[in-house]
């Protein structure tokens, strides 16, 4: 990870461990497929990877970021980068004229802000009558409701029929994609990539119900035009992202082995403690047994010394 950019949970940084890479990096490969031959801009470009990602295919890419920091470093970053430029601006007021660009990305901004509206406004403004609108955001009910998890960077988040109407009030087509994060076993031609995808989704619980389609999406991707014929060159129906050195999967593994670990240690202590206690519990009966006798002994001393007492008076009389 970068030290002039910390990761701080608000933006992905390269380096930043667990799925979350994976989520970020599979966005812009994927966007990619879409940026060919074009004018490309990546608003809230944060450090700048995706736009460096993107400008191995496209014509030209701005990143655009309302951090001044962030964009200091995507410049210093990605300077030897002939076809990318980074420029600091805000989402609700892009820095970019008219009829502009032919692609927008905007990965994971719009549950950061207040004024989705004039957003979406601002990205329908700087592209081009066929241009190309590929956003995501987290799906509300997968991503909050069923984990009860809270981020504390997102301002709104949005439902899928919420989702849907900012985009249809400015882009009268959409295709909709779904974005869940896992571990895959792909299998793939050793010569070239594959011109058709095919997607099977199964369950252990349910093995016989097979389906053609990925359920429960964390993340919602939608591109979105005002022209249907620029939606019908789109990239394949199905996308793949390999982990080539296992790092979220070893970091699983590790995770799960401390896990492991830990749940050994806690078995551990739990006999020692239940033993301690036991001991304890011996301490204490051995204790009651003595008070038990020395109270006992008592006794019969002081009874003792009365008799002696009473010997006594009755001798003296």
């Amino acid at each position: 990870m970068s030290d002039d950019l910390p990761f701080t949970g608000e933006r992905f940084v390269p380096g930043a461990p667990g799925a979350i890479w994976v989520e970020h990096w599979h966005r812009y490969h994927f966007a990619s497929l879409w940026a060919a031959g074009r004018d490309v801009i990546d608003v809230a470009c944060g450090e700048g990877y995706g736009t460096a990602l993107l400008a191995r295919t496209a014509a030209q890419v701005t990143g655009v970021d309302v951090a001044a920091q962030a964009v200091a470093h995507a410049r210093k970053a990605y300077a030897a980068l002939g076809n990318a430029r980074f420029v600091e601006g805000s989402c609700a007021r892009l820095p970019f004229a008219d009829a502009s660009a032919d692609l927008a990305v905007s990965f994971e901004t719009i549950e950061h802000i207040e004024g989705q509206e004039q957003f979406l406004a601002e990205l329908a403004r700087v592209l081009r009558p066929d241009g190309i609108l590929l956003l995501s955001c987290p799906n509300k009910i997968e991503y909050t409701d069923k984990r009860q998890y809270v981020n504390e960077f997102h301002v709104k988040e949005l439902y899928r029929d919420e989702l849907a109407s900012l985009v249809a009030a400015r882009f009268a087509h959409a295709r909709w994609f779904g974005q869940r994060p896992t571990f895959y076993s792909v299998i793939a031609p050793e010569e070239g990539a594959a011109k058709a995808g095919q997607l099977v989704e199964g369950s252990e619980k349910a093995p016989q119900d097979m389906r053609a389609s990925l359920s429960h999406p964390l993340y919602f991707l939608v591109a979105a035009s005002r022209s249907a014929a620029a939606l019908e060159q789109l990239p394949p129906a199905v996308s793949v992202f390999a982990d080539r050195d296992d790092w979220t999967y070893n970091d699983y593994v590790k995770v799960f082995r401390d896990l492991q670990h830990v749940a050994g240690r806690a078995h551990t202590l739990e006999g020692e403690l239940a033993a301690a206690r036991a001991r304890c519990e011996a301490v204490e009966a051995e204790l009651d047994e003595m008070k038990q006798r020395e109270a006992a002994q008592l006794k019969e001393r002081l009874h003792a010394s009365g008799a002696r007492r009473a010997g006594w008076r009755r001798w003296l009389k």
